[in-house]
């Protein structure tokens, strides 16, 4: 089926032929379309829709915990929510021991995790590799991966940078660290263990201006321990997230082995908010006082207003997190003035990382500190508001069922430090596939 559009009324054009499989509708204009007229014309096809891109999907937690075990086992440190576990998980590998000293981030940690996983609680400086081999009743060199995500505040291109260096990190149950070196302490516990292969991951940033040099040291500090290291940057948008991430991504394969790293290929298709949040998962809950009343998708949304980020007033809550009551609306806020002057898929030039998300695009990065009311960093692309948890975890690539603790702030800080599962899924897949089919 082809539509002709015609303009002979005012001789503009002799015609446009335009094909409905690969272009909009010419725009309707309010004032017409200088006599301009449509018509519809069968050309004999047989309409076929595009299945090459597989509708968006993330498997529920039952399905993941459903997955046959490969054989292959991990150790993750600085694991947070789990964002990294859940995309091993999801690859049908075993994690058995992780490490989170955040509490917000070990309480959702430990509502997701294996029963065969152990989470050390403690701060990774004071972690040794004969206790994490203790505690998996593994002998050095029998791990098949030790994975990281070290703390990426300090390269981020987002942050102070090489000016934050030196000064440590006051967490919010109040423990300190400098955290452009907790890279040391990764590669100290990866020399004790001794695993098959590893992964460790930064914000793009780490090979970038000043932190080039940083970059340098960890790379020589990585080979050091007796692996084959290759290191690429990758987007998760490539990947099968409806997010902009970009992030480096070092894998090692230990000498012995005699195998080279792998990284996952990228995909020929991305995802966009829209494919990942579709209408019905708006299911919002109002409450007043303690009894919650559930309002369906086919029904308006309450109010969303300045009230809820205080306390005052009835709140709303959206369905899987109740926990964190949702404060994103940007209504009263200096970023919300902004909002309505910037278009979807337009970002601020008055304030630094404030996007109004494209529907039809991948959504921009999600950063941890920009769950606080007001702030910037990406926002719902119709409504003056921050994206839901529901809708984040979607964008996050995590499942839908995840279940996050704590605040609205402290969920969203959550997700903002993960790695998206679905990610790692894919870099998994391709390290099982390319090393240890082999």
């Amino acid at each position: 089926m082809t539509l002709w559009l015609h303009r002979g009324a005012h001789g503009y054009f002799p015609g446009d032929k335009r094909n409905l499989d690969t272009g909009p509708c010419p725009t309707v204009l309010a004032g017409g379309n200088l006599g301009a007229e449509y018509w519809l014309e069968d050309d004999g096809r047989e309409f076929v829709p595009d299945t090459s891109k597989p509708a968006y999907r993330v498997p529920t937690m039952d399905e993941i915990r459903a997955i046959p075990w490969n054989g292959l086992t991990v150790a993750s440190t600085f694991s947070g929510c789990g964002g990294s576990c859940l995309g091993y998980r999801m690859a049908g590998f075993r994690v058995v021991w992780a490490n989170e000293f955040v509490p917000a981030a070990q309480d959702s940690y430990n509502a997701n995790k294996a029963e065969a996983c152990y989470l050390d609680s403690r701060d990774i400086r004071t972690v040794k590799s004969e206790e994490i081999l203790e505690q998996t009743g593994l002998a050095r060199g029998e791990l098949d991966l030790f994975d990281g995500s070290p703390p990426c505040q300090a390269f981020s291109t987002a942050g102070k940078r090489e000016k934050g260096w030196g000064t440590e990190k006051k967490y919010e149950h109040g423990a300190t660290q400098k955290n452009e070196r907790l890279f040391d302490d990764y590669i100290r516990l990866l020399d004790g263990l001794q695993p098959k292969t590893f992964v460790a991951e930064n914000v793009s940033g780490l090979v970038k201006g000043t932190a080039k040099g940083m970059f340098l040291e960890i790379l020589r500090g990585l080979k050091a321990c007796g692996y084959r290291v290759k290191c690429k940057q990758l987007d998760a948008q490539w990947l099968g997230v409806p997010q902009m991430r970009q992030r480096v991504i070092f894998v090692g394969v230990r000498e012995d082995l005699g195998l080279e790293p792998v990284h996952p290929k990228p995909l020929q298709y991305r995802y966009s908010v829209r494919d990942a949040i579709p209408n019905a998962l708006f299911v919002p809950y109002m409450t007043t006082g303690k009894t919650p009343v559930q309002r369906t998708a086919d029904k308006p949304c309450p109010t969303v207003t300045t009230f809820n980020v205080s306390g005052a007033g009835d709140k709303i809550e959206v369905e899987g997190s109740h926990e964190g009551w949702y404060s994103g609306s940007l209504e009263g806020y200096a970023t919300g003035e902004e909002w309505d002057k910037i278009k979807p898929g337009e970002a601020s030039k008055k304030y630094f990382n404030l996007k109004r998300a494209h529907p039809d695009k991948p959504s921009g990065t999600i950063l941890a500190s920009h769950g606080t009311p007001g702030s910037s960093g990406v926002a719902h692309p119709t409504e003056k508001r921050k994206f839901t948890i529901p809708e984040l975890k979607r964008i996050c690539g995590f499942p839908d069922d995840f279940i996050l603790k704590g605040t609205y702030a402290q969920q969203w800080e959550r997700l903002g430090n993960s790695v998206p599962p679905v990610m790692m899924h894919k870099v998994a897949e391709a390290i099982r596939s390319g090393i240890f089919d082999k």
